[in-house]
């Protein structure tokens, strides 16, 4: 990672702005509470803030009150927020990723979360020899097969985890979806869940804020919390 060479802005938010902090405190007591339910060790369930489309003074708050994984949508987006600021975070990318930005994604993130295609993972395979480790990477599931959603068909799931491993060598952790918002979620983290223990994969990312106590029943080890910890913005969830 990189070190940190510059000194955030003063923390500056309104007296009607949410308290991210506070926010952080009450959302990892509804994880313990969530994991101890089903019998899991809340250590097992990672918090991952939705940072994408904060201004910094928000962001900088829960950073401050201990926050040390950062989910991101873009990639100039967020090396522009973390450039200077990325020493012990480990930043996430949880939003769709072009062909021809892989090279600088692989570079940038920590875990890539949308590996969705072959043509993606080949372009992040050859970034192992310039960085000198393999990419670490999530395939992404499209467990609703909606058509205008990013990530495989759980059908397909099987054969490209097998090319993830064995041709391209790509540091593949999990499986993440984000399930259809008019439908209940639980079928599709069961789904999900399914599809990662009959791969021996260990790690799952799915549940958000209205729904990541129900994630963590069904065997999420990271949720991305952006509104309930942020407060809700115009166009995010």
């Amino acid at each position: 990672m990189l070190a940190a060479t510059a000194q955030p802005p003063e923390i500056s938010l309104s007296a009607t702005d949410p308290d991210p902090a506070g926010a952080r405190g009450a959302i990892l007591e509804r994880i313990a509470r969530a994991a101890r339910s089903v019998g899991r060790d809340p250590a097992s369930v990672t918090l991952t803030a939705v940072s994408k489309g904060q201004p910094w003074p928000a962001v900088a708050l829960i950073l401050a009150a201990g926050q040390v994984v950062f989910g991101e949508n873009r990639v100039q987006e967020a090396d522009e927020r973390w450039r200077g600021r990325r020493e012990d975070l480990e930043l996430r990318l949880i939003g769709p990723l072009q062909t021809n930005k892989a090279a600088k994604a692989a570079a940038l993130f920590d875990v890539i979360e949308t590996l969705d295609r072959p043509r993606l993972a080949e372009a992040l395979a050859e970034q192992r020899g310039v960085l000198g480790r393999p990419v670490r990477v999530y395939v992404q599931v499209n467990t609703g097969e909606e058509p205008q959603k990013a990530g495989l068909a759980p059908r397909d799931v099987d054969g490209f985890i097998d090319l993830c491993q064995d041709r391209w060598r790509l540091s593949l952790e999990g499986l993440m979806c984000i399930p259809p918002i008019d439908e209940p979620p639980a079928p599709h983290f069961a789904l999900l869940a399914e599809i990662a223990r009959a791969n021996g994969l260990p790690n799952l990312s799915m549940g958000m804020s209205a729904d990541f106590e129900t994630a963590i029943r069904l065997g999420a080890t990271h949720v991305r919390i952006g509104s309930a910890l942020f407060g809700e913005r115009s166009g995010h969830r």
